[in-house]
């Protein structure tokens, strides 16, 4: 029996070496040869290599040599080993790793490994090994996996079990991953083998990100995705090839979601300068939009987005105290304007030849509002004196629809502060939603500068003013704050913005899109549940406070306040004509 430098389990051997020993589960994990199985033709870990004219077979083709199994006593295939070496078949392998109680947690889960605690399930001894902690008795910083005569917990070497949990090259104490090394470790080799240019070093420009994935809190997680995320394949490409990293270089790259996730990480660690996303990668987009585009449709839509979509954009965006996506309202424009100009190559028109009746031949043939768009580009080349001066009709105002009833919303509205089944992100998004009825951009850069918590009452600063919050919903808000951020793949050096609804890319809040799809798995419709909530505030509240809970233009407020007395008096003439016909 040896004590495993890979794992620190005490079990039968597989190699030892100068490094130490494996046990059988480390060895077929880190040392095992990966070769094509001779029966599947897969690229896997290889059981039995070959030998006597059969070929090398993988650990699902590989049965094992018949053998008397050590716990049923048949003869038949074992591959598997119990903790003394002995051989086990299938069938009684798995029926050994039903379980036996857990000397830690209680629970019958199979064995991972046994301490002087007794038998550990493999939750346990990740969350001990993960979490070493000053032992009592000696005062060391050790994983705590025996009990004293107290039932205090303490280290293994203080109650004479000689298991080394020691990193052999750092010196700290748990989160054993391979040979005998921490997982921190691990992770900065792979972070320098990730990041290392043509030389085999790591440029100066990456070293922040370098630092910043090396030192993060949980390095398993950040391991894994090291190993299997795309964005780090893309990301190591990038390195590879020796470039200044820039964000003109990635406007080159075919526009995904692996280079944007790779542009945000590389500005909220500080290698790249931080810009308005939203609106500088539309020109890449419109360079790949215009890959297969007459060269004729390509020199009108490249000024039309830069002279007059962005510069309009870009002046907006500098003076509004609310966040904003303007980018798939531009896109939408642009590609309203290609094929409006394909449109006309069909009919062999030029822009000097438009008259009116062709603005009303386009918009008559539309199935949608989408051609109303086309007043954006014809006004352009307006002023660049293309085209003459042209009508595009307005789009035929509509009332709102699909409102959610004040019963429905209550109901859902209970839902979300009592629900426990809920995540708490959603009950949160779900219940604002329902009571203020506040945009999902809005909703989703919230902040916990938002929350003022007092010594009765909390609030939420959604416009100028701050807004009462139930206490339930308070208290759902306040462990929104308090939560630790998901998937820590960097340091806390590089904290970026606390989002009380962060999204998946450093730095960033969850998407408005990601957001309502969330919402909507979960039985909160946005769309309903937003226009219910904003129907019953229009009644009650006048349009400039309207417009500033809610964050709406306020001719927008102005429509919606004159929806809801027009519907009131509605009602009230209805309901009257009903007490009329009771009498």
């Amino acid at each position: 029996m040896h004590t495993c430098v890979s794992c620190g389990k005490t079990a039968a051997a597989a190699l030892v070496d100068d490094d130490g020993a494996l046990c059988h589960l480390c060895y077929n994990r880190h040392r095992r040869p990966r070769r094509l199985c001779g029966r599947c033709g897969q690229l896997k870990r290889i059981a039995r290599n070959a030998r006597d004219g059969q070929p090398d077979l993988c650990d699902g083709c590989y049965q094992g040599p018949d053998a008397t199994c050590s716990i049923c006593s048949r003869v038949r295939p074992c591959a598997s080993r119990d903790e003394q070496g002995q051989p086990v078949c299938a069938t009684c392998y798995q029926r050994h790793r039903t379980g036996e109680p857990c000397a830690r947690c209680g629970r019958t889960k199979p064995v991972n490994t046994r301490w002087p605690i007794g038998p550990v399930c493999m939750t346990c001894y990740t969350a001990v090994l993960r979490s070493p902690a000053e032992c009592p008795l000696c005062g060391m910083v050790q994983p705590l996996i025996a009990r004293d005569d107290d039932g205090t917990e303490v280290c293994g070497p203080c109650v004479g079990f000689a298991a080394d949990y020691t990193c052999k090259q750092c010196g700290r104490t748990g989160n054993p991953h391979s040979r005998g090394r921490c997982a921190h470790c691990v992770l900065g080799e792979r972070v320098n083998a990730l990041l290392a240019g043509p030389d085999g070093t790591i440029t100066s420009q990456l070293e922040p990100l370098a630092a910043a994935l090396a030192d993060a809190p949980s390095p398993f997680p950040a391991i894994q995705w090291l190993k299997e995320s795309p964005n780090t394949k893309l990301l190591a490409r990038l390195a590879s090839e020796g470039n200044e990293l820039s964000h003109e270089l990635l406007d080159e790259l075919p526009p995904s979601r692996s280079q944007r996730y790779i542009r945000q990480l590389l500005v909220h660690t500080g290698v790249l300068e931080e810009r308005n996303e939203d609106l500088e990668r539309i020109p890449g987009w419109l360079e790949h939009e215009l890959a297969d585009k007459p060269a004729a449709h390509a020199s009108l839509a490249r000024p039309f987005l830069h002279w007059f979509l962005l510069r309009h954009a870009r002046q907006r965006a500098a003076i509004r105290r609310h966040p904003a996506s303007a980018d798939r309202d531009l896109r939408r424009r642009v590609s309203v304007a290609l094929d409006f100009l394909a449109w006309m190559d069909q009919r062999g028109l030029a822009l000097a030849d438009l008259a009116q009746e062709h603005i009303d031949d386009w918009i008559t043939g539309a199935t949608s509002q989408r051609r109303y768009l086309i007043r954006y580009f014809l006004k352009w080349t307006a002023s660049r004196r293309l085209t003459r001066e042209l009508t595009v009709p307005s789009i035929p105002s509509q009332e709102p629809q699909g409102l959610l009833d004040d019963d429905d919303r209550w109901q859902l509205l209970q839902r979300c502060l009592t629900d426990d089944a809920l995540p708490t992100d959603v009950r949160a998004g779900g219940a604002i939603t329902l009571l203020f009825g506040t945009s999902t951009e809005r909703l989703c850069h919230l902040t916990p500068e938002h929350l003022k918590f007092g010594d009765k009452h909390a609030h939420l600063l959604l416009g100028r003013h701050p807004v009462l919050l139930p206490p339930r919903l308070a208290e759902l808000l306040r462990q929104l704050a308090e939560q630790p951020r998901p998937r820590p793949q960097l340091s806390r050096a590089h904290p970026g913005p606390q989002w009380l609804f962060p999204g998946m890319v450093p730095g960033k809040p969850i998407s408005t899109h990601g957001m309502t799809q969330k919402l909507n798995r979960h039985g909160i419709p946005v769309r309903t549940a937003r226009n219910g909530a904003l129907a019953a505030l229009a009644a009650d509240l006048p349009s400039p406070i309207l417009a500033d809970v809610t964050g709406m233009h306020r001719h927008t407020a102005l429509r919606w306040v004159a929806y809801a007395r027009r519907d009131w008096a509605e009602y009230l003439a209805a309901r009257a004509d009903d007490l009329k016909d009771e009498q």
